[in-house]
């Protein structure tokens, strides 16, 4: 018997086994800082049998209808707010599997320092999308730029603006552009992943930005036949250990905060 030869069989058979026996689950995620973190609990995933398929989007529509339609089987990208906005548009039923981290909102210049520097009639730049459009006003709201007739209302758009005391002009933009047109504009109000991605340091950049106590956790999202599933449940428990605490509070240094 060439004892060699049996060994490297039994060692195929049991990779065979374990690749057999894992689950994959597919996961859609924006680049920054999803991804990352997907990609950071992905060894401790496969130690636990589950494969995980992180897919990279850059928007804010096709991961949910990627799971919406059983082509993936999670997102992680959005807050509640949103994913709320999103079922009742859509006539979808996604559901939120855990929340994870907050990445607090901020305005951007390229033209000035402060907000106190920034003219009458200046051009804003907001996200076209009602939950963080209306997440932007409330900020300019909180910062003294605007009132809003609702001053609580989440989905408020420009025309709910009570006082404009600078008479700004707002542009209502996809989030993703945002980062793009920053030189274009005197303020844009950007969400943290794409600021992030656009080489942003949002504790450092922001004219203002959001406290820890945003509201705007970022959810796994799944559908309600798979969200309790045993992959799933695994995923959600690896997103919230002490492991990718510490991950996130030293890569994205307060850019982003854990939310468990």
């Amino acid at each position: 018997m060439n004892i060699k030869k049996t060994l490297a069989a039994f060692a195929a058979a049991a990779t065979f086994s374990v690749a057999a026996s894992a689950e994959e689950l597919s996961v859609a995620a924006t680049p920054v800082p999803h991804a990352e973190i997907l990609e950071f609990v992905k060894p401790t995933l496969a130690e636990q049998g589950v494969e995980l398929d992180v897919k990279v989007f850059t928007d804010y529509i096709q991961p949910n209808i990627q799971v919406d339609q059983k082509r993936m089987d999670a997102n992680f990208f959005q807050h509640q707010p949103y994913l709320d906005e999103f079922n009742e548009g859509r006539g979808t039923n996604l559901v939120t599997v855990t929340g994870v981290h907050v990445e607090p909102f901020g305005a951007y210049s390229s033209k000035i320092d402060s907000l106190d520097a920034l003219e009458d009639g200046a051009v804003v730049a907001i996200p076209n999308d009602p939950t963080n459009g209306g997440r932007a006003l409330l900020l300019l709201q909180k910062a003294g730029l605007i009132k809003l007739k609702d001053a609580s209302k989440i989905t408020a758009t420009p025309r709910d603006i009570a006082e404009n005391p600078k008479d700004l002009e707002f542009k209502e933009l996809e989030a993703a552009t945002l980062p793009r047109i920053l030189n274009q504009v005197d303020l844009a109000l950007i969400n943290t992943n794409y600021a992030l991605e656009a080489g942003l340091n949002p504790s450092e950049d922001a004219l203002v930005i959001e406290g820890s106590e945003s509201p705007y956790v970022n959810i796994l999202v799944a559908r309600p036949d798979n969200k309790d599933s045993e992959a799933m449940q695994k995923l959600a428990a690896a997103l919230k250990s002490e492991a990718v605490r510490e991950f996130i509070m030293e890569k994205y240094e307060g850019a982003v905060v854990p939310a468990f």
